[in-house]
């Protein structure tokens, strides 16, 4: 099998369950990593997740990276964090490069709006066209992120969207999971502008015929006027969580009938992924790395970016739908297995075959699906 290494800033829940399945899969896994949590992220709830079967290695200084890129086997394949600003995993390439070992660049969806996005779509072009040779492939993880980066230089057939594929054990539906009450919408994530969920907020006040609940897990700098807007627009009908564990997370969500994320931008949007695994249904901005799965679970809906009339659209007919009853939340939930961890690392394993030994072009297990 496989000698795999993941090179890292921090121990992401997102990328280390896949790394543990690629491990069951009975390859040999390495996970290298700056440090074991950033400070943002801990304050968000985040935890080191254990990596069973996996080597874990941290990279706290130069020659720490030096020591273990030597130390790699000349068949091993390195999997990259990003391909800009990111630190000593930039040294990690570069050494890695030098000695011809099989590279890979894992990248989520870039934020390029306005003039700075204008520098980083030329600093990307020039950093595809100069390493586009000495990698092996990139994995796109993200809404249309495949085509962003071919539009960018990266050769085509070297590029195959990808997710971030969560524990398979993050949330399930049983019976009774969702309690009998009023329609639930939900947010998940930071209380920052960048989130918008003051245009959520103002687009559930407009709908006045309906009964329903927000309920609102995460903190932030937003908080208090988020909450001042929420209770001259909604009163009593929001429910506020705080920061809670990743743990814990699912388990609110289940009780809910829809997950809500209107951000201006997000590069993936877990929570997404996990609301899915739930069998809830979810609206996200066209933003999101995540739009592309939402649509293709057939349930919840896009909407586009700066259009908040199509966001409320969108609540009303969720409404109009009512609670999700069992059947539809169990149908969800089984289709969105494929945005489970064993499913990325099969899918993992099929992509570096493919680009070994050729054969069919393997597709996205939620597009299988």
């Amino acid at each position: 099998m496989f000698d795999v290494w993941f090179w890292q800033l921090i121990v992401s829940p997102h990328m280390a369950h896949l790394a543990e399945e690629l491990a069951r899969l009975d390859c040999k896994v390495t996970y290298v990593a700056e440090r074991a949590m950033s400070t943002e992220r801990a304050d968000q709830g985040w935890m080191p997740p254990e990596l069973s079967g996996v080597r874990l290695e941290y990279a706290d200084s130069d020659e720490a990276v030096r020591r273990l890129v030597e130390s790699a086997s000349s068949h091993s394949i390195h999997i990259c964090q990003g391909i800009r600003a990111n630190r000593r995993v930039s040294l990690a390439q570069n050494l890695l490069a030098t000695r011809g070992l099989r590279q890979w660049v894992i990248m989520e969806t870039v934020e390029d709006s306005g003039w700075r996005g204008v520098i980083k779509r030329f600093e990307y072009s020039r950093l595809f066209r100069a390493r586009r040779n000495t990698l092996q492939g990139l994995l796109a993880t993200g809404h249309r992120m495949a085509e962003w980066v071919a539009a960018r230089g990266m050769l085509t057939d070297k590029v195959y969207p990808f997710a971030y594929f969560l524990s398979s054990q993050s949330g399930s539906v049983t019976d009774g999971y969702r309690k009998p009450g009023p329609f639930r919408f939900v947010f998940v994530g930071q209380l920052i502008s960048r989130k918008r969920v003051d245009w959520l907020v103002n687009s559930l006040a407009g709908l006045t015929e309906h009964a329903f609940e927000l309920c609102i897990v995460g903190s932030g700098a937003e908080e208090p006027a988020l909450r001042m807007l929420a209770e001259s627009r909604l009163g009593d009908r929001v429910r506020w969580f705080g920061t809670l564990p990743l743990s814990e997370v699912s388990a609110v969500i289940s009780q809910t009938d829809c997950l809500v994320l209107p951000s201006v931008h997000d590069g993936w949007g877990a929570v997404v992924s996990e609301a899915l695994m739930v069998g809830t249904p979810v609206i996200c901005s066209d933003a999101c790395g995540t739009a592309g799965v939402v649509q293709a679970s057939g349930f919840g809906g896009v909407f586009a970016c700066d259009n908040g009339d199509e966001l409320q659209v969108m609540l009303e007919e969720q409404l109009q739908f009512g609670p999700v009853n069992k059947e539809n939340r169990v149908r969800l939930a089984s289709w969105a297995a494929s945005l489970g961890a064993e499913e990325g690392a099969k899918y993992l394993m099929n992509i570096i075959n493919f680009s070994v030994n050729g054969g069919a072009r393997p597709l996205p297990p939620w597009q299988k699906r």
